[in-house]
């Protein structure tokens, strides 16, 4: 959790402002990927990439 906190305080005292959103995507899709791992949806998410 400190890695956010790091991060999130790099980005507001630096003013880059436009990692957020890819920051955001790329934890979204991380997320996507190891929650649908193991499951039947996984093969339709891989085709999408």
């Amino acid at each position: 959790m400190e890695f956010f906190h790091d991060f999130f305080g790099f980005i507001k005292a630096r003013k880059k402002l436009w990692l957020l959103p890819a920051f955001l995507i790329l934890l979204t899709f991380g997320a996507l990927f190891v929650l649908t791992s193991g499951s039947a949806i996984s093969p339709f998410i891989y085709t999408l990439f």
